[in-house]
């Protein structure tokens, strides 16, 4: 029985949902390359496949470059990682935000850096929540 199509991106879409955003749009065999330069080695026919499901999903614009195609990411980074988070928080967390950032704390053990970061992060979101209705 074949796995049913999630409308959010598997591991290996996101990989090359990544690799799009970062370089903007490619052929099949310019994501083959870069995918084999960093990782294990793949088949052409398997990325093929892979970016055929994503335009299936919409997650990836196609458009023909001779007898190829050139493939683009549909959505903005930003907009689908705000999909991503915002499923799991409701899912997995019951759509508490303390208990996600207490178990992503726990999980990534964020640098005095990152934890820095965090906290700027967090005093800009509490000076700007005071704004909204």
């Amino acid at each position: 029985m074949a796995r049913p199509r999630t409308a959010h991106p598997t591991p290996a879409e996101l990989e090359i949902l990544k690799l799009l955003w970062e370089r903007g749009p490619l052929t099949v065999r310019e994501v083959l390359e870069t995918l084999n330069e960093v990782g294990p080695t793949r088949a052409y026919t398997s990325v093929m496949s892979i970016l055929n499901i994503m335009a299936d999903k919409e997650l990836l614009e196609r458009e023909p470059v001779g007898r190829a195609f050139r493939y683009r990411a549909a959505a903005e980074q930003q907009s689908t990682l705000s999909g991503l988070v915002g499923d799991v928080w409701r899912r997995a967390f019951g759509g508490s935000a303390s208990s996600l950032v207490a178990h992503l704390l726990e999980e990534a053990s964020p640098t005095p850096e990152e934890l820095a970061a965090i906290r700027e992060t967090l005093k800009k979101y509490e000076n700007t929540a005071g704004d909204q209705p």
